[in-house]
């Protein structure tokens, strides 16, 4: 396989390199704003002819920069447009054809100055200077309520449709006084959109309890999902999924055997759906015939881990492939030819980093892949098939391109119940004997960590730290039993393997006991507080960032939104509500606390990290707290990330020094 260097790549990176640190910076000061800067690249995508690249970058702070680059000119990055808001992110780019991009907007506000919500907008760029379209409809001053899913796109190409894109729009009721105009039906729908004059026509018609839709590879609607509404306009928990046959304009229910499965994909050549569906407690990959007989046929399933991603190429979205996570995530491909080329890939690239494909051309004879690994923060090549040449474009993270990275292994230890946990341990680069040691539980409970970089992880072991990061019981990933009853209703299962995670440091002569410490982030951030009220002896130092403290406050939040029913079903009644919250059990601290919350989280409530300042104050324990005026759960900006970590890193060298 030829690899060689393009004149764009060149132009590229040059552009992108980071602006070197003032030499009156100190070290940890350097590496905070370089592992907290936001990603060199955040979003990349190829044109239907293979010859344009587009890609999001940004300031380090609120503005994302759109650019697009000719490969075939002098390969030299333009910018085509900028998002300065605050409050709302331009997250990536979409090829409507080779002139006009589909951009999708993310974004949080306060409804009536009160609730905090989320909201998504998408719009078009063109590369040619044309000025940027609006592609959500504005909301009309007749309309009841407010318009957070700004539509989605289903297909890039509709069959005999030219410069027409298939999205949802959410459609409101209006007010009909003193007018024939009005729509009275109010509910998700689907349109055939013109990027070029954003004219639209309705091709399918809202209906109030649909969520999703699926489209074909010809651009034809052949899934609906549908998630029903109490009387009270919350949701209950149900999902409820339908199909159309070839040509079909009515609906039929998956029911019987199949009214678990979830389908995501739509093959219209083989009239046959992808989806996932439980088997013997594991997620696994089926697809299933869109007629009569519905019938349906493993593709995957595995008896150790769920199979939990669908691997789809090009502009029609081709399903090619299915992955799971193991040790290290794989990939089975459905494609011989792509199985072949990505194994190639994987050797002839330094240290047989993780292969994805992340765009194509329409013929799929150029290829925008991205390969990565635990000590490679990722970077973007362009492979030409005919040729097999294999030219590098841009670095994801070009601030850390020069920094050596710590190895990430999978480890195993027990629980004290003897339960072998799963996790990932990084030793900092040319340690001996114990270390200062930190154990890094993941957000979610709904989550899992996985081997590959980790800016957070990599950022604690420049600075001397090792990192285990726990797969606890309450992790999804590994099959239901081990959810369990997730990480808040069976919090005394969850802490216990994350404060055994701490123990076999010890035990293994990784970490000095009097120098280990604790770090999470959301869930993780519950879980960092939480192994105080369990084991207040464990940890000497404690950092949460927007972590959950109380767990009846977490379920009353959500009184104001529509999946309140699932929230309280998810954390449940009863007395783990009272024993699991720590802000109930500040007296139980010992170590010294650090808290972080961005004032306008969505996901946790800065209320959360404010009540349990207030009660560790109130029992006269250690604690400090950061507060980001008018940030998100994610705090995605580089600047704050980098004041987060230099913060962190001063806290643990006050508290876990030798």
């Amino acid at each position: 396989m030829h690899y060689h260097r393009l004149a764009a790549g060149a132009a590229i990176i040059a552009l992108a390199t980071a602006t070197p640190a003032s030499a009156q910076m100190s070290e940890a000061e350097e590496l905070a704003g370089r592992f907290g800067a936001r990603p060199t690249v955040m979003d990349i995508s190829l044109s239907p002819s293979g010859n344009k690249v587009a890609y999001i970058s940004s300031d380090n702070a609120t503005t994302e920069i759109l650019y697009v680059v000719d490969l075939n000119g002098e390969a030299e990055p333009r910018a085509l447009t900028a998002l300065s808001e605050p409050d709302a992110e331009l997250t990536g780019c979409d090829w409507a054809n080779d002139i006009w991009l589909v951009c999708r907007v993310y974004g949080s506000a306060k409804y009536d100055n009160r609730v905090p919500i989320t909201y998504t907008r998408m719009l078009s760029v063109a590369t040619d200077g044309s000025e940027p379209n609006l592609l959500t409809p504005r909301r009309s001053s007749r309309a009841y309520g407010i318009v957070q899913n700004g539509g989605r796109v289903l297909a890039l190409d509709v069959e005999g449709e030219e410069n027409r894109i298939l999205m949802t729009r959410s459609f409101l009721e209006e007010n009909s006084r003193n007018t024939r105009l009005a729509n009275e039906e109010g509910g998700l729908g689907v349109e055939l959109v013109d990027v070029t004059r954003n004219s639209r026509r309705t091709v399918e018609n809202p209906d109030e309890d649909a969520t999703r839709y699926v489209a074909d590879e010809n651009g034809e609607v052949r899934i609906k999902v549908r998630a029903p509404h109490d009387s009270f306009g919350r949701l209950t928990g149900n999902v409820l999924y339908s199909y159309r046959e070839p040509g079909s304009r009515s609906w039929t229910a998956f029911k019987d055997d199949l009214s678990g499965f979830r389908p995501v994909a739509v093959d219209a050549a083989q009239n046959v759906a992808y989806g996932f569906q439980d088997q013997d407690g594991f997620t696994a990959l089926y697809r299933v015939t869109l007629d009569d007989e519905a019938k349906r046929e493993p593709v995957l399933a595995r008896s150790d881990v769920d199979v939990d991603r669908l691997i789809r190429i090009g502009r029609k979205q081709r399903v090619v492939g299915v992955s799971y996570a193991a040790e290290k995530r794989q990939v089975e491909y459905l494609d011989e030819d792509l199985a072949n080329l990505a194994a190639r890939l994987q050797q002839a690239l330094p240290g047989k980093p993780l292969i994805n494909i992340v765009g194509a051309s329409a013929d799929e004879q150029t290829l925008l892949i991205v390969a990565s690994s635990d000590v490679d923060p990722g970077m973007t090549y362009l492979l030409d098939r005919q040729s097999n040449a294999l030219s590098p474009l841009l670095p994801l993270r070009d601030h850390l391109a020069e920094l050596e990275m710590a190895p990430m292994r999978p480890v195993t230890f027990p629980a004290a119940d003897g339960t072998q946990i799963p996790g990932y341990l990084t030793m900092p680069l040319n340690s001996e004997g114990p270390v200062s040691a930190i154990v890094l539980p993941h957000g979610g409970p709904g989550s899992r960590d996985e081997w590959g970089f980790d800016w957070l992880v990599q950022f604690f072991a420049a600075r001397g730290y090792a990192v285990l990061q726990p797969n606890f019981r309450g992790s999804s990933g590994y099959g239901d039993a081990w959810f369990g009853r997730n990480g808040f209703q069976q919090w005394e299962t969850a802490i216990g393997d994350v404060n055994d995670a701490g123990r076999w440091l010890v035990s293994e002569g990784i970490a000095d006991p009097d120098r280990l410490g604790i770090v999470g982030w959301s869930y993780g951030g519950y879980a960092a507080l939480q192994s105080q009220v369990v084991d207040p002896d464990l940890y000497q130092a404690v950092v949460a960032i927007a972590p959950v403290t109380d767990l009846e406050l977490l379920r009353e939040e959500a009184r104001d939104y529509t999946n309140f029913a699932q929230v309280r079903e998810f954390v449940g009644t009863g007395s783990h509500v009272e024993d699991g919250s720590p802000a109930n059990h500040a007296d139980r601290f010992r170590a010294p606390v650090l808290l972080f919350h961005g004032t306008q989280d969505t996901n946790v409530g800065v209320f959360q990290s404010q009540r349990m300042k207030s009660r560790l104050e109130d029992a006269g324990a250690s604690v400090q707290y950061v507060e980001y005026d008018g940030f998100d759960h994610s705090l995605d900006h580089g600047q704050v990330r980098g004041n987060m970590l230099l913060a962190i890193d001063t806290f643990l060298g006050q508290h876990l020094a030798d």
